[in-house]
């Protein structure tokens, strides 16, 4: 009996809240083992993983140093809220998730548009908010189209070329608001991929892109038929494959050198509150101030005008102080044209 109890003491913290890795480069080295990961540092993790550093260093046995000159050209982070964990195929790598508290990725993307602000790199941000789907952040201009208003959503996911055509619905529901949630979320992942796979060339560049998404449909699905219902195990399974699927999608879309991991996560200790900006005002209106808090942009040819000024004033400077030093020092008698001149001409006179 006493076996049983420190079993069901620690069952809890076995089948809780998990962070997942379902694929990832060689040059990111994710060690296999049941290290758990508090659930603020999960940003950070991120970070690292990409090349950039961190204010306080990472004790974490689960993330290995890798190749420190071949980071990844994207990371894709999909939190899932309202399941502990998701059956995930085998080969995929998995740690627990303690301390579930909200966590954004807005460090990361700061340190993106900090080191490559010449360039376009690709920022996308989806979370939940009272319009069920917003963007945040600032995201690539291909992006614009993208749904992004429960509105927006259901005219997508009743056109022909919508997942709707193609996914296995079973016990789920076209004419129920809550199942259109989780479906158009998933559309959502599978435009974002597929606007990705028309516009290769951002895949292509030099420049990290970041993608960071929040699932919030399979919650509600929970809440509305409970989670013993037939609906909540089908909208499972069906997020599990078209999880998996939108991983080996985004990876291959980026050579093989892009990291997607999955958090599930049963529900936040404290609800996070943050400042929304749907990606269409990003072209249509301007920002006042600087939206990221950096520095001034500098042209490329900011350090050849630079040093041509430096060392023109320089030059200027020392051809003062020789060409003062020699007039302070001139004997008028010798060295001054118009007096020798002048004598000349007094003695031939």
């Amino acid at each position: 009996m006493a076996a049983l109890a420190l079993l069901a003491l620690l069952l809890p913290g076995v089948l809780g809240n998990e962070f997942s890795v379902l694929r990832s480069p060689e040059s990111v080295v994710f060690r296999d083992g049941k290290w758990p990961i508090p659930g603020d540092r999960i940003p950070d993790v991120a970070a690292l993983s990409m090349g950039f550093s961190v204010e306080e260093d990472l004790s974490w046995p689960g993330l290995a140093v890798g190749n420190l000159f071949l980071r990844p050209r994207a990371t894709v982070l999909v939190t899932v809220k309202g399941v502990d964990s998701l059956a995930l195929l085998k080969n995929v790598v998995s740690y627990p998730l303690e301390n579930a508290v909200p966590f954004s990725l807005d460090s990361v993307a700061n340190s993106i548009h900090t080191f490559f602000s010449e360039e376009t790199p690709v920022v996308l941000q989806l979370a939940p908010s009272e319009e069920r789907v917003y963007m945040v952040g600032k995201a690539n201009a291909v992006f614009e189209d993208l749904s992004v208003t429960l509105r927006q959503l259901r005219n997508r996911l009743y056109q022909d070329n919508s997942i709707l055509s193609s996914l296995p619905l079973n016990s789920l529901s076209r004419n129920n608001d809550v199942d259109l949630l989780f479906l158009s979320e998933l559309q959502v992942l599978h435009d974002i991929s597929n606007l990705l796979s028309r516009h290769k060339h951002l895949a292509k560049d030099h420049s990290p892109d970041l993608y960071s998404l929040e699932l919030a449909g399979l919650d509600e699905i929970g809440k509305r038929y409970g989670e013993d219902s037939q609906q909540f195990k089908d909208a499972s399974q069906i997020l599990t494959d078209f999880l998996q699927k939108f991983a080996d999608e985004m990876y291959n879309l980026y050579g093989g050198n892009a990291v997607v991991e999955v958090v599930t996560v049963k529900a936040f200790d404290t609800p996070l509150v943050r400042k929304t900006r749907t990606v269409l005002q990003t072209k249509s209106k301007a920002v006042k101030g600087n939206l990221y808090n950096l520095a001034h942009r500098y042209s490329a040819n900011y350090a050849v005008v630079f040093n041509i000024v430096l060392w023109l004033m320089l030059g200027i400077a020392l051809a003062v102080i020789i060409i003062s030093y020699g007039l302070w020092n001139i004997d008028p008698g010798y060295d001054g044209i118009v007096y020798r001149m002048t004598n000349q001409k007094i003695r031939m006179d």
